[in-house]
Parts: structure tokens; sequence; C-alpha cells
């Protein structure tokens, strides 16, 4: 079987969404001899854009023009561009501020005097740029995620955005609901599922980390939230940490 070409770049991030990927260390054996890495600054040298690739998946968001023209570059050489991770699909906690002058912030980051000449934009999703054709979501993505990916693109197919809320997945492992049974603010209602559910599992309410749900019911979430002494805009506030664009 021919080996799959890759590339995969982190924009403006924390490198989360990479670091899952080398932490499948069982799995990367096998994916090596499946898969051809050929562009992956944070893992292999030299980190140059020499090729085309069958794919290239990227993570974080845009906020600097030479990021946009690694992407735009990327795009042309790719025949699929996953967008991965939360900030690469929604903006994430770099564009927390997007509502505030940008040359303020970074007065207040470098101080009045200072001559640090910075070409930044504030930040944006992948989509906002570039055609993206999948979305891998997650603060980071799980693991089993990571590896789905690279295995159905090995095989010409593309993941397909889940769209259904957490709460399913507490519903199916049969986790005891946070928000009705102790009150707790939990984004569950809200929150695009595929993590299986792990923080409720631990007693940890949702915060939202994977983005909104398409077609939430979010006038009964919001009912719910009232019920028990939240205002609706705590529970906007704290799922735009992750989707600064999401609007109730």
């Amino acid at each position: 079987m021919k080996r799959l070409r890759v590339a995969i770049t982190g924009l403006t991030s924390c490198s989360g969404c990479q670091l899952a990927l080398l932490n499948c260390e069982a799995e990367l054996p096998q994916l090596l001899e499946l898969v051809d890495f050929r562009f992956f600054p944070m893992a292999c040298s030299p980190a140059t854009l020499e090729s085309d690739y069958d794919a290239a998946l990227v993570e974080g968001c845009l906020s600097m023009p030479h990021e946009q023209e690694l992407l735009l570059s990327l795009r042309k050489r790719s025949r699929y561009l996953v967008a991965v991770g939360t900030c690469a699909a929604w903006g994430g906690v770099a564009a927390l501020k997007n509502d505030q002058d940008r040359e303020q912030l970074r007065q207040q980051v470098y101080g009045t005097d200072s001559t640090a000449a910075l070409e930044t934009f504030s930040p944006l999703p992948l989509n906002a740029v570039v055609q993206v054709d999948a979305t891998v979501t997650g603060c980071p993505p799980e693991k089993e995620e990571l590896i789905g990916l690279l295995t159905g693109l090995l095989k010409g197919s593309l993941p397909t955005l889940i769209s259904y809320p957490v709460c399913t997945e507490c519903r199916m492992k049969e986790t005891l609901c946070l928000l009705t049974e102790r009150s707790a603010l939990c984004l569950g209602p809200l929150t695009l599922g595929g993590c299986g559910a792990l923080c409720p599992a631990l007693g940890v309410p949702c915060e939202g980390c994977r983005g909104p749900v398409p077609e939430a019911n979010l006038a009964e979430a919001m009912e719910i939230y009232l019920q028990k002494g939240y205002a609706q805009e705590a529970a906007c506030e704290r799922l735009r940490r992750f989707c600064p664009g999401w609007r109730a």
C-alpha cells in the first residue's frame, strides 16, 4: 500500500493537538509504516514545504500574516485540509479578545514604550480564510479521533463531524447528570460530543471545549440553567471561551 503523504503543523496554538498525536506511542510504529509525515515541524526536520500532500492537518487559529501564507500554501498543495482542534475550528482561547482594540492589547502586554513590531490581526478559524474539508474538534481531540482520522484518510474517506451533544454520551455511559442532579453549570447540552463524556464521568462539569452543537435545544437548556440559579449569560460566556463567535 502506498503511504499517505501528510503535512502536520500548528499556527497560533499551544501545540496540544500535535502532542496528542505524538502521545499515541503504541500506535506510532504502525502509523509510520502507513503514513509518510513529509512536513511535521514539531517532530521532524527539515521542516520545509517541498511537495504535494494527500492531506494537511492544521492545528491552531490564524493571527499572523506568515501563518496565513503557510495555510494558503498547504491548501494549494493538499488534496484535503483538516482543521484539528477547537482553535482551528472556532478560533479558541486566542480569539477571546477579538472585540477589543488590538493596539491597546499590545500595549497591555508589551508596554507603551515597547518597540516590538508585531504583525498580527484578530485571530480567525481556518475556514475564514480557506476551504476546510473536515474538522476534528476538541481541546485537544481524543487519541482515537486522530488515529481514526489518519486511518480513514488512508482509505480516502473523511471523518463526519459529530452532531450530538455530550449529554448523549453521558446517557450511554449511565453517568449521573451533573446539571439536573447536582445543579452544576455543565455545558453538556450545548457542546459537541465525541470525547466520551470524560469530564462528567469524573464528576467535572463540561466546559464546552469541543464547541457548540449545531442544532442544540438552546431554549430548553437555558430554562434548566435558570431553574438551577444560573443566568443565561453565564452559560454563554463559558462556551465563548472556546468558541468566541458563539451567540445564544
